[in-house]
């Protein structure tokens, strides 16, 4: 029996004639994985272009980048900054996975004026920097449970800024406690394909959410990207039941280019590259 090394080395001359689990050894060759990164913010780099030199430590893919914070003025809008974080890439060889607004947690979008203008500035900002999904965070004063007023005006936004999105090829994802049903409401009220659901299983379950049916109900279509966490505890350690996770992925198509984007697993007094690569390990014996 050839080793899969073996078989690499040999290359196509054993094509045709040699199973890989029951695929083909081309298929073998081009099955695609999920990329995995982390979220600058859950590894104490919030919009600093550092990360992505600890991301490489870690060994990650990518990193998910925060636009900014108020502060700052969301200064990831600035050309000058947006420069910075592409020769870093480029000299890490670490990708800018995906942008994320984590202050939306605290400055509304529902009913906060400043969020529209940060919207519609970060989607210049992923073109620029090569990436298509923006997060877009629904939690603590943003949180959208039993607001029905709150959902209706950030669907009004959502509307208004969607057109933008699609014509640039840029996703907005809604990341939140909503249930599936919720999310699919407001991605119909806003009736563009711009819009999707950041989905994060630890939320989902938090919310007293079946995060498998849940995926079974959006679909591979509704979900532009994926949080992996347990809070205050390495992937595998917690409560999540991971390996339905990883089958009901592939049961419904979530495979292939996809990011999974590691945020907020780590013991309270572990090192943070330990914990990381740790997580990474986890998620790539687990998800492929």
């Amino acid at each position: 029996m050839l080793t899969r090394r073996e078989m690499l080395r040999n290359g196509v001359g054993f094509m045709g004639a040699t199973t890989i689990n029951s695929g083909s050894f081309w298929d073998f060759l081009h099955k695609k994985h999920f990329r995995i990164g982390a979220c600058d913010w859950s590894i104490g780099k919030t919009a600093d272009v550092t990360g992505l030199q600890l991301a490489k430590d870690i060994g990650l893919d990518g990193l998910q980048v925060s636009l900014g914070t108020l502060k700052n003025n969301m200064h990831l809008r600035e050309k000058e900054l947006q420069q910075q974080y592409i020769n870093m890439s480029r000299e890490t060889g670490v990708k800018i996975s995906s942008l994320g607004i984590g202050e939306l947690n605290q400055i509304p979008y529902k009913s906060d004026p400043r969020t529209e203008e940060w919207v519609w500035d970060s989607i210049d900002v992923a073109k620029n920097l090569g990436v298509t999904v923006i997060l877009l965070a629904f939690f603590s004063k943003g949180d959208l449970r039993n607001d029905p007023e709150g959902k209706s005006a950030v669907v009004k936004r959502l509307k208004m800024v969607a057109p933008k999105a699609e014509k640039m090829g840029i996703t907005l994802g809604i990341e939140s406690y909503l249930t599936a049903e919720e999310h699919l409401d407001i991605m119909d009220r806003v009736g563009s394909k711009a819009v999707k659901v950041y989905y994060d299983f630890r939320n989902a379950a938090d919310a007293g959410n079946d995060v498998v049916k849940e995926i079974k109900l959006l679909g591979k279509n509704n979900i532009c990207e994926i949080h992996m966490k347990e809070n205050g505890f390495l992937l595998g350690d917690g409560t999540m039941d991971w390996s339905s996770i990883a089958h009901t992925l592939e049961e419904v198509g979530y495979h292939g280019d996809g990011w999974m984007q590691i945020e907020w697993a780590k013991p309270k007094d572990m090192d943070l590259i330990k914990a990381y690569q740790h997580n990474l390990g986890f998620l790539r014996n687990n998800f492929k």
